[in-house]
């Protein structure tokens, strides 16, 4: 207990230190939203070009109308760019953008790049993929992005990607931030700092370092700490990534041990800056690299490092200490370097004397001005001139990518026909002089040149010899020239070759190159690729000039369960080889859950890997399943033998451990999915109690899976000191509970199955009853049986199109499944959804032929779906399967061929849902149909509400709601929701004639309404909207797709009185209502409406519900629908729910079983095998009693399984159905 105690308060302590570690870090967060733009001059501002002297930069002011309103460069097009230096490095958390004043000129779509020294940009980042933030929509609204992280920078550049199409690039912008301290130390690869601490005070319990980095170089140590006899903390830069090793030489631990050995971080040496934050506390480690954070927890005696009171930095200064890693320092630059909230770079400039500065250390950050370019796409070139008719071809340059093959460069010849080609093929590269009718030369150099990191290059072709440098190799070779001599034609090619039509002999077997290139020299002269940017020297295509837009798309690491990822320029891939799943991400299992499944497959008694979490991260385990009438899982241990124990007296007892051929975790999910488990203990004993007469004490115990202490034997209910015989009545001794407590001179036993699940398998068994004489006791512990699966034969009937199922919110944000079986007769209809505030999933029926999977993950709906030959609505079973990933989303029904559809390359990839996880009972409205709601007396708003908060009657006052819905329409004008009160107040929310939408509020029945009007585009356009609207008395606030916000403080009153009906559609009632809502009533709503909340109070429930309440009138055409689909379907106005978020109350776990071998309703429910973490609430009680009933008996191996006649029957059918034979894997979370 005492460990487990220092255990949790050393974790509590790191999680102080680092709460207390973000408020120092997010020092300058507080507060940081102020406009930067208003303090900067003009000369602040610059661009890639001007339109006139009216449109320059300066002019790019948010909200300002002089000049012409705006920066529009002199031609629209993608290399154009618009530049602020606010003069020092700021904290930037939030820009805004505007188009230009009164034009037609606005960008729709820009990226967003920073940079230190106003060269070597970086591109900024959302969700680590998505590149690009989305625009204006007209000229003078304001769009408003925060940056999450926010940016740490000087220089800023917009560059459009899309503008107006009837217009050119118009943009005024706003930045929003705050002043960013900065103690920076520059180290050129020979310095370091040495950082000594008292060492009278005893070495801290916890260690928190903090820095960020930049650095060119791929390779380096950052710090290094030391102890006499080995221990050392490293953190090292090796080929762009952070390794920190923590190794302990600890004498005492087993040998080998092995050291933690942590690595995150890719591509760190761009020359941008890099967050590290290690924290330490005896065996706990958390290690973080900007966004990337590993935890880690060691094994064994790692909690004491014994090392020297001193820490270095950049480095090891001490030259005779041992290490077993390079030496090599660090060259570049350290900022805001922390050890345990010491400033240590404030000390060394300080010349503090725990501070020992070795070699060249300045205090200002060196800025190598290299100039990268990106070569975007496979028809991405840069064309630079040579000197024509030189005597040699010679070029120079350096280059990183994933690819493994493309053009790297051409150059033609003059006077000998033929070209000069240098290109990657499989990751090696290849120098090629070809002429016609004459063998080519080659050469060929490197080897897996694709790695992302920097390589150099440099070649030469003279006279007849060709030679090529990679990364310091030679490599050359003698030409076939003859006696002519070589020229170069006088242009070269870089990365690819422009289009036929202008004109270019340059050849390109291979594909474009797509990657980096940086210090790009010709003859010796480097190329000044800022003029190629300004359009003075050479020319170019879809390049991307000053920057290296390089990313590792294998970190994070997507590929599952142990899959080796590798990457190109667009995309990963998972090699899944030898995992034991398969999938575009390794995430389906090539094996089944249980035995019950193997054996629904025909599969005979036998070895099997069974993988009991399906796709999550427990690995598959070997087990025997003995198919007899039941599927019998059989899990062995060590301890099957006979075991005699003797002469171990209470004060040094016997103990016995048990180990299983599966995990812990492994035999928790396998039982929790078995419907029944047990395993039978055999107790032996002669002389040899239980338990002690006199005090009761146990002399005998077992342990289960979760470490608890366990006194009840075979056959009992988990009762304390108790046996089989003693519920049976039939101990040898009846004073007693069970037969060794009889404690006679004579082996007797008490043995039996040990069946309560929650505490199997046994793990250990103590005795401590054989020190007399004569005393002794032996065991036996069998397999672990279970028998049958939960989850395999759920199911549920759906006897309505208003029927559904509730689960808890669906979380899948990067990789999530879900499979299930379904018969029906009905031609079309939901299986499930699932809503965010614009992210969705839904499974459909869409046609008697057709089962469709959408979705929507902020890049807009997709979808892909299944066409069978055959009709799907045919009463027979069909299993569904679908997946989404970072790869594609797939769907699969029967045996039909899947069908995929890849991910975007760069767009959003988390998957953000908030409700229920539910078949939708959104309503579809036809032309001049109403809900309407009656508030009854004394109803109150909320369960929990106070006198505060008033009732839905008379005199009393509402001074407080929440409204949420969602809609989709097209009609405009559209009276969405209107609220009235015996008063003559009243709430409307509608949709005004232009499209906008309006909530408005009349809380005074002797003044004008406040209106909130959302206007930023049309609401009427078809798509899915979320509206929440939240007030307390006078201030209210109003969310539309969480995209726009509006918080106003109501004139008409704070107090809704008398609150008389709710009214969703056509207003039919006669009410004193302004012009707006007026006509919008009268027109009433057609489209759909769903998730209708008005606090507690759910009208479309209630309006559906089967017995619908008497508060509720229905006017018009309503029928059940699902607001993600556009047209309504023709149903019954009623509704069922089962409800699996909330497990209070009790039901028959049969009753589902019931309805479901009864005849269908010619609709889309049919029965549902729900295999989806279903959750089903069986209830406690029912499983207890059944539990009972199976522990009085004895020797429960031997019986036969009863089985329910409907789970025969809903058994019987999916074994005769051949068109079914793979078995459900996948669970709803």
């Amino acid at each position: 207990m005492g460990s487990v105690t220092g255990a949790v308060l050393t974790m509590l302590l790191l999680l102080s230190s680092t709460q207390n570690w973000s408020r120092v870090r997010a020092g300058n967060s507080y507060d940081c939203d102020e406009p930067l733009v208003p303090a900067l001059s003009q000369a602040s501002f610059s661009s890639s070009s001007e339109l006139s002297s009216s449109h320059g930069p300066g002019f790019a002011r948010l909200n300002r109308r002089d000049g012409a309103g705006g920066w529009s460069p002199l031609v629209s097009n993608k290399y154009q760019w618009l530049q602020i230096d606010l003069g020092e490095r700021m904290e930037i958390t939030a820009v805004a953008t505007q188009g230009g004043y009164g034009s037609s000129n606005w960008v729709t779509s820009y990226l967003l790049m920073f940079s230190d020294s106003g060269r070597n940009w970086k591109q900024y980042r959302q969700e680590d993929s998505i590149w690009g933030f989305s625009g204006n929509a007209n000229a003078d609204s304001v769009v408003y992005y925060r940056l999450q992280p926010s940016i740490k920078a000087r220089f800023l550049r917009f560059l459009p990607l899309e503008w107006n199409p009837k217009g050119r690039i118009g943009m005024r912008i706003e930045v929003f931030g705050c002043a960013y301290r900065s103690e920076v130390v520059d180290l050129d690869g020979r310095s370091s700092l040495l950082y000594r601490f008292d060492q009278k005070s005893p070495s801290p319990i916890k260690e928190i370092i903090s820095l960020k980095f930049k650095t060119m170089q791929s390779d380096g140590i950052l710090l290094h700490r030391e102890g006499q006899n080995g221990d050392h903390i490293t953190l090292e830069l090796r080929r762009g990534k952070l390794f920190l090793l923590i190794d302990s030489a600890d004498t005492r631990l087993p040998s080998p041990h092995t050291p933690v050995n942590l690595t995150l971080g890719s591509l760190l040496d761009d020359q941008h800056w890099h967050a590290v934050l290690i924290q330490r506390a005896g065996k706990l480690v958390n290690f973080t690299v900007d966004e990337h954070r590993h935890r880690f927890h060691a094994q064994g005696e790692f909690s004491y490092l014994d090392l020297d009171s001193e820490i270095s930095f950049g480095g090891i200064l001490a030259p005779g200490k041992s290490v077993s890693f390079s030496q090599k320092n660090f060259h570049g630059c350290l900022e805001n370097l922390y050890y345990n909230g010491v400033d240590i770079i404030d000390l060394a400039k300080r010349q503090k004397p725990q501070i020992i500065a070795m070699g060249n250390v300045s205090f200002s950050c060196s800025q190598p001005q290299s100039v990268p370019v990106t070569f975007l796409s496979p028809r991405s070139y840069l064309a630079l001139p040579g000197s024509s008719r030189e005597d040699e071809v010679a070029a120079a340059f350096q280059f990183r990518t994933w690819n493994n093959a493309g053009l790297l460069l051409f150059s033609e010849l003059q006077l000998v026909s033929g070209g000069l080609l240098l290109f990657l093929n499989d990751g090696k590269l290849k120098l090629n002089l070809y002429q016609p009718g004459r063998l080519p030369s080659d050469i060929t150099a490197g080897v897996g040149l694709n790695d992302g990191q920097w390589h150099s290059v440099s070649l030469s072709a003279r006279r007849n010899h060709l030679s090529v440098v990679v990364d310091g190799q030679v490599a050359s070779a003698a030409a076939s020239l003859g006696p002519e001599q070589v020229y170069s034609g006088g242009t070269y090619y870089f990365g690819g070759c422009p289009d036929n039509s202008f004109g270019s002999k340059c050849k390109n077997p291979l594909g474009g190159f797509q990657g980096c290139m940086r210090r790009i020299s010709i003859s010796n002269k480097v190329v000044d690729l800022i003029s190629v940017q300004q359009g003075t020297l050479g020319n170019f295509s879809d390049l991307q000039i000053d920057s290296c837009g390089i990313t590792d798309r294998c970190l994070p690491n997507y590929c599952e369960h142990g899959g080796e990822c590798s990457q190109s320029w667009n995309t990963f891939h998972c090699n899944c080889a030898n995992t034991g799943y398969t999938g575009a991400t390794c995430h389906n299992s090539i094996y089944e859950q249980s035995c019950e499944a193997y054996k629904h497959r025909g599969n005979t008694s036998g070895f099997y890997y069974i993988d009991s979490d399906g796709s999550g991260p427990l690995e598959p385990f070997l087990l025997y399943c003995n198919m007899t009438e039941t599927a019998w899982t059989i899990i062995q241990h060590n301890g099957s033998e006979i075991t005699r124990v003797r002469n171990t007296p209470p004060e040094n007892p016997y103990a016995g451990f048990f180990e299983y051929v599966a995990s812990l975790e492994q035999l928790q999910a396998t039982i929790t999915r078995a419907e029944h488990c047990e395993q039978e203990l055999a107790y032996y004993c002669k002389k040899s109690r239980l338990v002690n007469r006199q005090d009761g004490t146990p002399l005998s115990w077992w342990v289960g899976r979760t470490n608890e202490t366990h006194t009840y034997w075979g056959g009992s209910l988990p009762d304390p000191q108790k046996c089989t015989c003693g519920l049976e009545g039939n101990c040898i001794d009846s004073q007693y509970y069970c037969n060794c407590d009889a404690d006679r001179n004579e082996w007797t036993n008490d043995t039996g199955f040990l069946s309560y699940k929650e505490h199997l398998p046994v793990t250990k068994i103590v005795i401590t009853d054989t020190g007399r004489p004569h005393s002794e006791a032996a065991y036996k512990l069998g397999p672990l049986l279970c028998r049958g699966d939960r989850s395999f034969w759920n199911s549920a009937s759906f006897n309505t199109e208003a029927s559904y199922l509730h689960f808890p919110t669906f979380h899948g944000e990067l990789s999530a499944d879900v499979s299930f079986f379904f018969k029906t007769t009905a031609s079309s209809g939901v299986f499930l959804e699932n809503l965010g505030i614009t992210d969705f999933i839904r499974i459909e029926l869409r046609s008697p032929a057709v089962v469709a999977f959408s979705f929507d993950v902020g890049n807009g709906p997709s979808e892909v779906s299944v066409q069978s030959p055959t009709h799907f609505n045919d009463n027979q079973w069909h299993h569904v399967r679908v997946e989404r990933n970072m790869k594609e989303a797939s769907i699969q029904v029967d045996q039909l061929p899947p069908e995929t559809q890849p991910a975007p390359a760069d767009g959003h990839v988390l998957l953000q849902l908030n409700s229920q996880l539910f078949v939708e009972i959104a309503a579809y409205f036809g032309s001049g149909s109403s809900v309407v709601y009656h508030f009854q007396e004394n109803y109150p708003l909320s369960k929990n509400a106070s006198s505060h908060a008033a009732s839905f009657h008379g005199d009393l006052k509402l001074r407080r709601e929440m409204i949420k819905f969602s809609f989709r329409t097209t009609r405009t004008p559209s009276s969405l929701l209107y609220v009235s009160s015996f008063y003559k107040e009243y709430l409307s929310v509608i949709i005004a004639k232009n499209g906008s939408l309006q909530v408005r509020y009349k809380l005074n029945r002797y003044q004008e309404p406040d209106v909130i009007t959302f206007d930023f585009k049309n609401m009427a356009d078809g798509q899915l909207h979320h509206v929440q609207i939240n007030r307390e008395e006078g201030a209210v606030l109003v969310e539309i797709d969480e995209n726009a916000r509006r918080q106003v403080h109501l004139s008409s009153g704070t107090e809704f009185s008398a609150v008389k009906s709710l009214v969703l559609g056509r207003i039919l009632e006669h009410s004193d209502v302004d012009q707006e809502t007026a006509l919008a009533g009268a027109q009433g709503f057609l489209g759909c409406l769903s998730a209708v909340q008005l606090s507690h109070v759910a009208p479309l429930k209630a309006a559906l519900h089967p017995s619908r309440s008497t508060l509720v009138t229905v006017s018009g055409h309503v029928t059940e629908s699902s607001c993600v689909a556009q047209a309504g379907t023709d149903a019954t106005s009623r509704e069922r729910t089962h409800s699996f978020a909330d497990h209070s109350g009790t039901r028959d776990d049969r009753e589902p079983l019931a309805n479901a071998i009864k005849s269908d309703s010619a609709v889309i429910g049919g029965l549902i095998a729900v295999v989806i973490f279903i959750l089903l609430c069986i209830t406690a009680i029912a499983v207890r009693i059944y539990q009972q009933k199976r522990l009085y008996k004895r020797n429960e191996a031997k019986r036969s399984e009863n089985v329910d006649g409907a789970e025969a029957v809903l058994k019987s059918q999916l074994n005769r159905q051949n068109a079914v034979s793979e078995n459900q894997k996948e669970y709803f979370f």
